[in-house]
């Protein structure tokens, strides 16, 4: 039998390990999941293989290469849980991460006392180092290197081994933190060393400082993550020596091999979340949107992004827990809104949801494994708006201990059930609302133009609340929700980032300087894509400025021409798409105002290396063939749902989604149903399958 060409996405999540495999040669999708292992991710992973795989008739020679969403890197920081670490910096500025920034959560307003964040680095754990750098990386003092091997020695005494390095203005010279490094490598050579230059080659102190901490942080784990999956991975070539190549999906929307990745980990803080925006905006584009919200539900979180033409939006100003990390990055919302988020009572006798959560051991009450606490799935079981089980009946779930737990909450609240129960899954749609509005308003978008993508095992759960408090244009749920982000892993390309601080004023700007950056960026976008085995006819180039109105803080990110020599009129078109993105994102701008000048602050360049990207196919037409009526073919009961606590239960039609074909219509009250998820169609809406299979739903009297 002639050998396959089988490439696999496989997403890691709390509760399931998702598994999309793609058939290079035939086009055929083939979806599973697994049970997660969370004291050993990777038996999961390897798990996903081997079902995936026998699902397909395919053996590990077919594979021709793994693409992975982790959560390695986000959990560790999530859970708070970092080890001892180091930090070295200039002399004087051993201060820098108790100054930090001045940003008050929830504004003044909201906040009657603000304790800044956890540190990152316990303060008896920095030492500096002499020596300094201007802006312009001319040396103002020379590197001292007795106190630079005194600090190495320090860390080394206290059995300090992850360390991070950032000198003032690095960014502009790294000759001392390359100097720091060969240092540490010699007096502490098991030291686990980042250096700010090689991980944000970008001006402001605090957050380059930050993001370099949080890169030597995660390292240590995921070096260990990636060795053992590359060692388990050895088991499918049967001992021929072939190595199996290995991705992993990186925050910026590209993917990374993993034995670069290990240089590299905090790039993967966002892993899991970029891959189901990529997926979703690949599905939604596919289906004639270009201007889409993306809804991720999980069991403990729910993640939310923008896509604008096909694209997720990029941002540098993201964080993960309490840590700033300043790398590009799908500008991604979450909220602790997920299926195990537990319903509580505050002190003042008000209801909550979140953020806490029962995860997936114990999990919700229904689950049957010991939950203490009433969740959102609890409440959505006891309701009638998913079925008592999980997983096509593979996972039966305890619907009596679920309405005992949330009798129980409603007691203290001096509510009724249903009440309660449409209380707790109310409060949680805001709670998403709210996030999407982050990701929506807060950036100058007209919420009431975008389609909103579901995915995820709950992501589609609370589409009609979101729709009716958002005034959203309707809801896409592509098929097989759950599997979305590792669809996604499938679609995306070997992607790199370079970034250089490089501040002019418009009227001061040195064109030459300026090509020569950009070309210099591309230099190094193009070895690391001729590292990765693309040819350099396939690479591909994209330009970025950072710019703002001299005096302001921040900047606006805008994307310059690339295949174009810069000169004034290159400049001037820059500062005109500037302009234009300050007007969406703020209401105003100055283009018409000589005293406002813009200054360029940071030139980035983008390197691509392209894939091959599955199709997606059409399902088969409602008149095509026999089957009936959609009745016939797909509706498989009726129960009684409880959609509004006003209007108790009504009779509901239950419909198993594989059956459906394009064209078919179902006007609610309705719940379709499908191996790994639920969609209730509350009264009021209608659902629309299209030609790839997705469900539309849109509000009747829109």
């Amino acid at each position: 039998m002639a050998q396959r060409r089988i490439r696999i996405g496989i997403d890691t999540g709390g509760t399931f390990t998702d598994v999309v495999a793609f058939d290079e040669d035939s086009g055929e999708l083939v979806t599973t999941k697994t049970p997660s292992t969370p004291s050993n991710p990777a038996d999961g992973f390897i798990n996903g293989i081997d079902k995936v795989l026998g699902l397909m008739g395919a053996a590990g020679d077919d594979i021709t290469a793994v693409c992975h969403g982790t959560t390695v890197a986000t959990n560790k920081l999530l859970e708070g849980k970092v080890e001892q670490l180091g930090f070295i910096t200039t002399e004087g500025y051993e201060f820098m991460l108790e100054i930090a920034r001045q940003a008050v959560p929830d504004g003044y307003g909201n906040s009657y006392f603000w304790v800044k964040p956890p540190r990152i680095v316990a303060a008896d754990h920095v030492r500096t180092v002499g020596g300094r750098m201007d802006f312009e990386g001319n040396e103002i003092r020379p590197f001292d290197e007795e106190s630079a091997v005194a600090a190495a020695r320090w860390f080394k005494e206290r059995g300090i081994t992850t360390i991070g390095v950032c000198f003032l203005h690095s960014y502009a010279a790294d000759d001392h933190e390359l100097r720091m490094r060969e240092i540490l490598r010699a007096e502490h050579p098991e030291a686990i060393v980042s250096i700010s230059s090689e991980v944000l080659r970008e001006y402001r102190e605090y957050e380059r400082s930050m993001t370099t901490l949080v890169d030597a942080a995660v390292k240590p784990n995921v070096s260990r993550y990636v060795s053992n999956i590359h060692s388990r991975l050895e088991g499918f070539t049967g001992g021929s020596g072939r190595e199996i190549p290995f991705y992993i999906m990186k925050s910026n929307g590209g993917v990374l091999s993993a034995d670069e990745v290990v240089h590299q980990p905090i790039t993967t803080v966002l892993s899991g979340p970029a891959a189901g925006a990529l997926g979703a905006a690949l599905i939604a584009q596919k289906a004639g949107f270009d201007k889409v919200l993306t809804c991720d539900g999980g069991g403990t979180s729910t993640d939310v992004s923008v896509v604008l033409g096909g694209e997720p939006t990029l941002t540098t100003e993201g964080t993960v827990g309490a840590y700033p990390s300043k790398i590009p990055m799908i500008d991604v919302v979450t909220v602790g809104a997920g299926g195990g988020s537990i319903a509580w009572v505050s002190p003042e006798g008000a209801l909550k949801v979140g953020p806490h959560s029962a995860g997936a051991d114990p999990g919700p009450l229904c689950y049957g494994k010991g939950g203490a606490n009433p969740t959102i799935t609890d409440a959505h079981v006891t309701l009638g708006r998913i079925p008592a089980h999980l997983l096509g009946g593979e996972i039966p779930l305890d619907v009596d201990a679920a309405r005992t737990g949330i009798e129980s909450l409603a007691g203290k609240l001096g509510l009724d059930f249903e009440r309660c129960a449409t209380g707790i899954l109310e409060i949680s749609a805001w709670n998403q609302a709210n996030a999407l509005r982050q990701v929506s308003v807060k950036r100058g978008l007209d919420v009431r133009d975008f389609m909103l993508t579901t995915f995820g095992g709950s992501g589609s759960l609370l589409a009609c609340l979101l729709v009716d408090i958002l005034d959203l244009a309707g809801v896409v749920v592509p098929q097989n929700p759950g599997n979305v982000s590792a669809f996604g892993l499938l679609t995306v390309d070997v992607k790199n980032d370079y970034v250089q601080t490089q501040v002019a004023k418009q009227s001061a700007l040195d064109f030459a300087a300026i090509e020569k950056t950009f070309t210099s960026l591309t230099e190094r976008a193009a070895a690391a894509l001729a590292k990765e085995g693309f040819a350099a006819e396939d690479h591909q180039f994209t330009r970025t400025v950072d710019l703002r109105y001299f005096g302001q803080a921040y900047e606006v990110r805008v994307t310059a021409p690339t295949d174009v020599a810069v000169d004034e009129s290159y400049a001037d078109a820059v500062a005109q798409a500037f302009h234009d993105a300050h007007h969406q994102l703020y209401g105003y701008d100055f283009r018409t105002d000589p005293t406002q000048q813009v200054e360029w602050v940071n030139l980035r360049v983008t390197g691509v290396g392209p894939i091959t990207r599955p199709e997606l196919r059409e399902i088969d037409a409602a008149d095509a063939g026999d089957g009936g009526s959609v009745e016939e073919r797909a509706q498989r009961s009726t129960r009684q749902v409880c959609f509004d606590a006003d209007h108790g239960y009504v009779e509901t039609g239950v419909w198993w989604r594989p059956d459906l074909r394009a064209g078919d219509t179902i006007t609610g009250p309705a719940v379709i149903e499908e191996f790994g998820s639920t969609v209730p169609v509350h009264p009021g809406f209608t659902v629309t399958v299209d030609a790839f299979g997705n469900l539309v739903i849109t509000k009747e009297d829109k």
